[in-house]
């Protein structure tokens, strides 16, 4: 029987509290982790890391990077939006380097939410800081910290990795996001968008195992089958396209 995946889930350090203790914790949203088990690989959390990503990436089988605040905009050289969400600098390093090595050295990436525009910053990308202000609209996150009411339909092309691992044709997603991607970065292309604003949707890189950015949140979406067609390529295989759930 082979080995089960190892999957690196990043996290950010915030403050929280539990029994008598209230300090600085690792956190991440059990959702993450709980669909990584469920697909077969083994979560190990990570939290941010000054030191060298190889030293993780060489013990890991894929990477995911989760949803979280703001990008610092001067990453992209740009001034930070008056709604813009205070910057984790130390957070934003640490997975834009692993983003970058990643997608270097071929290993399985999946980019949710915040993820998907770490990696296109990353590669050198920018990002459009308010869609109320840039596109005129708030589908993306009507109401602040839940999932509940902020349900949109995203398209994916025919046949690219974002249709394999999520299914063909058009979906109803999860959605709690303000920024977006705005100029792609090196090397990847948008295989997604949102066609009531043509918001990107997906990212993806052409001629790797599995790159994959997507702006909404599979994880919070037992139906959906993208965190396990990660899972599986971190296992070695294939990405198959599931059935069509349809709209």
């Amino acid at each position: 029987m082979s080995r089960a995946p190892v999957i690196g889930i990043a996290c950010a350090m915030v403050p929280a509290a539990w029994g008598p203790w209230e300090q600085p914790a690792a956190v991440v949203a059990a959702d993450y982790v709980t669909q990584v088990q469920q697909a077969g690989g083994v979560a190990v959390v990570l939290p941010p890391d000054a030191g060298d990503p190889d030293r993780v990436l060489d013990v890991v089988d894929g990477i995911m990077l989760t949803g979280g605040s703001d990008l610092g905009a001067a990453l992209y050289g740009a001034d930070a939006h008056p709604d813009a969400e205070v910057a984790d600098p130390g957070r934003d390093a640490w997975e834009m380097a692993i983003a970058r090595r990643a997608v270097e050295r071929d290993i399985p990436f999946l980019g949710i939410c915040r993820g998907i525009q770490v990696l296109n910053v990353a590669l050198g990308g920018t990002l459009t800081q308010h869609l109320p202000e840039s596109h005129g609209t708030d589908d993306h996150r009507r109401t602040r910290g839940t999932f509940a009411g902020n349900e949109h339909v995203v398209r994916l092309d025919a046949g690219s990795l974002a249709a394999r691992a999520a299914g063909e044709g058009i979906h109803r997603v999860p959605s709690h996001h303000h920024q977006a991607v705005d100029r792609v970065g090196t090397g990847l292309v948008v295989s997604g968008r949102s066609p009531d604003d043509d918001v990107p949707e997906a990212l993806e890189a052409p001629g790797r195992r599995f790159v994959l950015g997507v702006q909404w949140h599979p994880e919070a979406d037992p139906a959906s089958g993208v965190i396990a067609a990660f899972v599986a390529a971190a296992r070695g295989e294939s990405p198959r396209s599931p059935a069509d759930p349809g709209a």
